[in-house]
């Protein structure tokens, strides 16, 4: 099982594809730029199984139709955020696409506890990790050693939490009780720039010394 990392959109947000070796895979956060995602897949005769959302801003969501366009498959996003799929003031693109935002079709898979969460060969652990949004979860896949943290956590800094629904102290327990508990060697795949490691980030991420 590998995954690689692809930045999508108008922000270059970092979509990930997870894939075994049957060929299946699993695609986090398909941000934007679907036919450039759809073509890659296609090259790599991949065949996506599923959709999983770490949170519902635009950036992460903007070619979730035109994978399930292409490939009818479920969708998976934490109920909380189930509204903002629909709703550009949630989920931010009023404010940064003209002509009335980004409206995505409804989940097919609503998150409503934490725990395991088995799509085929992948064995993820799902974890709430809120604060960056109110519904962010983080999916940590323990074969690869990684966890796709969203806006949670990123290398040297953390999300910002300046939106709707955002709440800086609630991310600083979300990233301290939920991420830094995972083995040291973890790989964290960020929603925005480079991979990093929990400890790296134990040890020099100004945002949580003294936490």
């Amino acid at each position: 099982m590998k995954w690689q990392r692809v930045p999508l959109g108008p922000l270059q947000t970092n979509a990930y594809i997870i894939s075994n070796p049957s060929k299946e895979a699993i695609i986090v956060d398909p941000g934007g730029d679907g036919s450039k995602l759809i073509s890659l897949l296609g090259n790599q005769k991949l065949t996506p199984i599923a959709i999983l959302l770490t949170h519902a801003h635009f950036d992460h969501i903007g070619a979730v139709d035109d994978v399930r366009a292409k490939w009818d498959i479920p969708m998976y996003i934490h109920e909380k955020e189930k509204n903002w799929l629909i709703d550009p003031a949630l989920n931010g693109s009023h404010y940064f696409i003209p002509g009335g935002g980004m409206r995505v079709k409804e989940a097919t898979n609503l998150i409503k506890v934490e725990g395991e969460l088995n799509i085929g060969s992948f064995q993820f652990t799902l974890m709430f990790t809120p604060g960056h949004s109110p519904g962010s979860v983080s999916y940590y896949l323990k074969e690869v050693s990684a966890v796709f943290s969203g806006d949670a956590l990123f290398a040297g800094s953390i999300g910002r939490t300046d939106l709707p629904g955002g709440n800086h102290d609630v991310l600083l327990k979300s990233i301290h009780d939920k991420l830094l508990v995972l083995p040291e060697d973890t790989i964290v795949l960020s929603g925005h720039g480079p991979e990093t490691t929990i400890e790296a980030e134990m040890d020099h991420n100004p945002f949580l010394n003294g936490f």
